[in-house]
């Protein structure tokens, strides 16, 4: 199979993987949050940054080692197996023993015995690191799109009948835990890889050497995602971090998993030819622009379509979450960029360089937080959009000079792309005014009209990246 042959079918399959995964979840999602009230969202939103980094210390980077080694050994995925799953046991403990202090730091009493359930999701979720891994590593998502599609629609089933029955939150956190345990076993059913009783030293060494670099900058990336949640649930109320939890979520359906998908395909590819730098630049090239025109018009078209879109979905009392939503979608449609040129950083083996990035990045999102505090939430979503844009300067300047590919020409590159996401978003939002009594229609009718704007001013134009991408599809659809 062909480079490209390789990424189209990884492309494929990973978008299937997290779009159908991610429109099952959003259904789900849709469906509690008419049942439950914006507080009870609030309460797991309060925990889900320490859920988070705890997540982050049981990969410790070793994943991302795993797919960037040339030839992986059994020994190498056992080793990592095995501290997988030792440092989420502990992870765990160390949830249970604090987790009176997190419930009294938040006033929230049922705050105690919620992390404590929740928690066991961590060692769930330990068991199926490496074989999602290995799929990684061979571009292989038909298999992970199978398991995560039974894990949510399982997970769900379950959380939704909780909620009718009156479980409140802790039908989220059966939908948290059950996925976790869903996706793990299913991944050991039909993985053919199963661990054997061997930890080697020299194998660890090696993958920590690498991965103990971005150990510390995902800490500090996640830490940095998640610490809203901390502020808002510490300064604010259950209900007004409920609000800002629902538009993150609703933001993060486009921005993340394009993040996620292009993420986890890439790496492995651009790895695959890291030594070879012109072709390496031009498949760069190629990735950030295609991405970027699918990411402005998803991001874009999603703040213009916010208020007609959250009542119709979730209901009048969510609309204080409307204005956090479009907010949060000027800040999200940066993370795929982001995610680009940081993988660019490591198949080029500069996990040393990934740090400190993350460490000066994170500095300056240090009075963003204390102006949010002392300002509000609206203000604090402000910064994080001032820091997205220096922190893209950061990523992008420096992947660019390794592989001579500059700031200035990935601006270059994506412009055109923003450019029609703002004529096509600025022609869905005018419809809000045309006085339509049904909200309901107005979002049809607002979907309709963005999807035959864009692909009519790309057609028109003859657009390039979108002439790639429609070419793509089609080859793909054929086949």
């Amino acid at each position: 199979m062909s480079l490209k042959q390789k990424t189209v079918n990884g492309l494929f399959w990973s978008f299937i993987d997290n779009f159908s995964n991610l429109g099952m979840q959003f259904l789900i999602g849709i469906i509690l949050a008419r049942i439950l009230s914006p507080r009870e969202f609030g309460l797991i939103g309060m925990l889900t940054v320490f859920i988070a980094i705890s997540q982050t210390f049981i990969d410790s980077g070793f994943s991302s080692a795993l797919i960037r080694k040339k030839e992986c050994t059994s020994n190498d995925y056992s080793t990592v197996f095995f501290f997988n799953l030792a440092v989420s046991i502990c992870c765990y403990l160390i949830l249970v023993v604090f987790s009176g202090f997190i419930s009294s730091f938040f006033e929230e009493p049922q705050l105690k015995l919620m992390l404590q359930i929740l928690g066991l999701g961590l060692i769930f979720n330990s068991f199926g690191i490496i074989q999602r891994t290995i799929l990684v590593r061979s571009v292989n998502f038909k298999l992970q799109t199978k398991v995560s599609l039974i894990a949510s629609f399982g997970s769900g089933i379950i959380a939704i009948t909780m909620a009718l029955r009156g479980f409140g939150v802790w039908s989220l956190v059966a939908l948290t835990l059950s996925r976790y345990f869903i996706n793990s076993l299913f991944l050991w059913i039909w993985s053919k890889w199963k661990p054997t009783l061997i930890f080697c030293k020299q194998s660890f060494h090696e993958l920590f050497g690498f991965g103990s670099k971005l150990l510390l900058s995902s800490l500090i990336d996640t830490t940095y995602r998640n610490i809203y949640y901390l502020i808002i649930g510490k300064y604010f109320s259950a209900a007004d971090l409920g609000y800002y939890t629902r538009a993150d979520q609703f933001q993060s359906i486009p921005s993340a998993n394009l993040n996620s998908v292009i993420g986890r395909v890439s790496y492995p590819i651009l790895s695959s030819i890291q030594d070879d730098i012109p072709r390496l630049r031009e498949n760069f090239r190629k990735l950030i622009r295609s991405t970027m025109l699918i990411t402005f018009v998803l991001m874009i078209g999603m703040a213009a379509v916010a208020h007609s879109m959250v009542v119709t979905l979730i209901g009048e009392k969510w609309q204080p979450a409307v204005i956090y939503l479009q907010m949060l979608c000027f800040v999200g449609m940066f993370y795929p960029l982001h995610a680009i040129n940081l993988n660019m950083l490591q198949v080029q083996g500069r996990s040393d360089l990934f740090l400190r990035l993350e460490i000066i990045k994170k500095l300056f999102a240090i009075p963003i937080i204390l102006i949010g505090i002392l300002c509000g939430i609206k203000t604090m979503i402000v910064g994080m959009f001032v820091n997205t844009l220096i922190a893209y300067y950061l990523n992008s300047y420096w992947s660019g000079k390794l592989i001579g590919y500059s700031f200035r020409q990935q601006l270059n590159d994506i412009f055109p792309s923003f450019i029609i996401a703002m004529v096509v978003g600025g022609g869905v939002f005018a419809l809000t005014f045309t006085g339509m009594n049904s909200l309901v229609w107005l979002f049809l009718l607002q979907l309709l009209t963005g999807m035959l704007l864009t692909i009519g001013i790309c057609e028109a134009l003859r657009f390039e990246d979108y002439l790639y991408l429609k070419n793509i599809l089609l080859e793909k659809i054929l086949k």
